[in-house]
């Protein structure tokens, strides 16, 4: 929102600043969301999968919402302090389950991607409705990554550096780590367990042999869909995945807030009382997601994500000539040897 507002006035474009408070609305209902209820929604889910037994989603999110609350308050310091200890070790954790999984089934790994490459370009992608899947694909995507939506340049942007472009560079690996490495490695764990199995009688999603419950045409819930194919290569994995989710559902829960509190004292103002007040909002949002039903909870949260990417990818339009400035100006004074390089 402040580079929306200021690159227009530096450009003498009109409009910058009442474009900038449309995307701030559209984040704080993002971050309350994508980046709150959705997060605490799966994070029940996986856990109550895991014990085994039914109860109280509203413990969870009180839970959820009484932690969150205690790192939040401390301020963006706090918020980095934990995220720097947690990022690392859930997405070790994460990945080196989902390795395991797949040196297990390492013969399986090429058909996977076959059937993921079949299922996406042949018949079998046509006749599910290929726009609606690719549609279905971008929306998860830019959830996951962020990419183009404009919410992770709120967290640059806190970053002290002298040179705003290598913050970019920085930032290009958060697709490759979320998307192309994670999510194929869920992906290929989900197909290898052949956890899909299509009735086009039915028109639904069989059980599989081992009798687990396969989310059906329609179904979301993808969180109890990747226990399930976990579960079906080793019985505890489970658990490994449970820790997995509330660690990022915490990690992701405290970065949003941040992202929301910018926007919301972009609109109402900086001070201990308007601050103090969206951190409880977001706080309530917490219990209110967890108690909530997946599928509302997912399609607010597409549509302010997608509100987002629209206003902030409508701007870079606009000012991709200042970021080319920019690029070109880092460039050129990288390769004079203005800028130093550091060799390890």
């Amino acid at each position: 929102m402040y580079y929306i507002s200021k690159g227009f006035k530096e450009l003498g474009l009109p409009g910058g600043k009442f474009l900038a408070i449309l995307f701030s609305v559209f984040c704080i209902l993002g971050a309350l969301g994508g980046g709150n209820m959705f997060q605490a929604n799966q994070a029940h889910a996986q856990i109550q999968t895991v014990v085994g037994f039914e109860f109280s989603s509203l413990i969870t999110g009180i839970i959820f919402a009484a932690i969150v609350f205690a790192v939040i308050v401390g301020g963006i310091k706090s918020i980095a302090q934990v995220t720097e200890k947690i990022v690392p070790f859930m997405g070790i954790l994460y990945v080196g389950a989902a390795l395991i999984i797949l040196l297990v089934n390492y013969d399986k790994i090429g058909w996977a991607f076959g059937q993921i490459f079949a299922g996406a370009f042949t018949g079998l992608g046509v006749a599910g409705g290929f726009v609606g899947a690719l549609i279905q694909g971008f929306k998860r995507a830019a959830f996951s990554n962020e990419a183009g939506v404009g919410s992770a340049a709120i967290a640059h942007s806190a970053v002290k550096t002298k040179e705003p472009i290598t913050e970019g560079f920085v930032s290009l690996l958060e697709p490759l780590i979320d998307t192309v490495v994670i999510c194929t490695m869920t992906a290929l764990v989900i197909t290898i367990s052949q956890q899909l199995m299509w009735d086009a009688e039915a028109g639904r999603y069989l059980l599989n042999e081992a009798g687990t419950a396969i989310a059906t045409v329609g179904d979301t819930s993808g969180v109890a869909l990747t226990s399930a194919a976990f579960g079906s290569s080793i019985s505890w994995f489970p658990y490994v995945l449970a820790i997995a989710v509330v660690l990022f559902a915490f990690s992701t829960m405290i970065s949003w807030s941040y992202y929301g509190l910018k926007s919301w004292t972009y609109i109402f103002g900086e001070g201990k009382a308007s601050e103090l007040t969206f951190k409880v909002i977001f706080c309530v949002f917490i219990v209110i997601g967890a108690a909530a039903s997946l599928g509302p909870v997912i399609d607010f949260s597409d549509a302010a994500i997608f509100a987002m990417a629209v206003v902030n990818i409508f701007c870079l339009y606009f000012l991709m000539k200042l970021v080319r400035k920019e690029l070109a100006s880092y460039s050129a004074r990288l390769a004079s040897g203005e800028i130093k390089k550091y060799a390890k």
